[in-house]
């Protein structure tokens, strides 16, 4: 039913469970994903971040006013409006995915430590943040050139982490946002 989208009352009706006890499964079942990630990723791997905009929802929202519906940030670009998403996938089919609380180097760093081999190769785009983190480790990370539009660099892109942001934001479209406490 997460799959499907469907609303926690939709759940519970068509389990004919109580609501809480609804939330309370598909709390689990987010937790149960969340152990899913690939234990370790070798060879090509590519990492991107995409951002995702933050939902307070059944919250009481302070500093800014209230969007209905999803709504827009509210300022361009990406902002505390926004909540950052790491994937990482080697081209093997493993998988990890994060969400750091800032699109930092530190953040970056202690996120990618653990899951990637040391002779990996990391595959951005360009983002300074991922390059010195994988200096840090000591990993290679060629970036092809985007300020020429090239997204593509013999063996070197990030199309299959861009696939599979494209994939979560259209199963997020309809939730209008992430909600993160």
């Amino acid at each position: 039913m997460l799959d499907e989208g469907q609303s926690v009352h939709q759940a519970a009706e068509r389990l004919q469970v109580a609501p809480s006890t609804a939330i309370r499964w598909r709390h689990r079942f987010l937790r149960l994903a969340q152990q899913a990630k690939s234990a370790l990723l070798s060879g090509i791997a590519e990492a991107n971040e995409n951002f995702l905009l933050r939902s307070a929802k059944g919250q009481l929202v302070s500093g800014r006013a209230p969007r209905h519906r999803g709504g827009h940030a509210s300022a361009r670009g990406t902002c505390d409006d926004h909540v950052p998403a790491l994937v990482v996938r080697d081209r093997l089919g493993g998988c990890a995915d994060f969400i750091p609380g800032r699109s930092s180097k530190r953040e970056i760093l202690a996120a990618l430590a653990p899951v990637l081999a040391p002779d990996a190769v990391l595959c951005i785009d360009g983002s300074s943040a991922m390059a010195g983190a994988a200096c840090v480790m000591g990993i290679e990370h060629p970036a092809p050139n985007m300020t020429t539009g090239s997204r593509v660099r013999g063996a070197w892109h990030i199309q299959n982490a861009n696939v599979y942001h494209a994939r979560l934001k259209g199963w997020m479209r309809r939730f209008r946002g992430i909600a993160i406490s």
